[in-house]
């Protein structure tokens, strides 16, 4: 079985209703389908790397590592061939440009970028894993009083 190997981000800045995470409309998805931003680690690349190199490409937005969230694990198939795949995601915090600023090269990935909710992530997210990053997300910030 194949292996693929991926790095993600639960992007959050605080704004005046409180914290919200950046989602991405995956091109080509169904109306309502919104994820984290993530991608394939590169030969030689470490994964906090990918996840902040995903994050700028798919969102526009920079941003500071805060620590790791864990891994989802899952498996699918490509063209018949089964793949078992690890997307590790970190908590990052927004430093600096706006969401939706996409690199053109990259508007053939993303459809839409938008700022959700943190407490509503879990609900409004699309993928099980996802959801799941969200909550831990929520649980890191409220640990530290934020």
């Amino acid at each position: 079985m194949r292996r693929e190997f991926s790095a993600g981000a639960v992007v959050v800045r605080k704004l005046r209703a409180g914290w919200h995470v950046a989602a991405i409309h995956p091109r080509g998805r169904k109306p309502g389908i919104w994820a984290l931003p993530k991608g394939l680690v590169d030969p030689g690349e470490d994964p906090t790397a990918t996840a902040l190199r995903e994050v700028r490409e798919e969102t526009g937005l920079d941003g500071r590592l805060d620590g790791k969230l864990g891994d989802v694990r899952y498996t699918y198939t490509w063209e018949g061939e089964r793949v078992f795949k690890i997307v590790s995601f970190f908590l990052v915090r927004a430093t600096r440009g706006r969401l939706g600023d996409i690199p053109p090269e990259m508007a053939v990935e993303v459809d839409e970028t938008r700022w959700l909710p943190l407490d509503d992530a879990p609900r409004l997210l699309s993928y099980t894993g996802e959801r799941q990053m969200a909550e831990r997300a929520r649980a890191a910030l409220e640990s530290e009083g934020d």
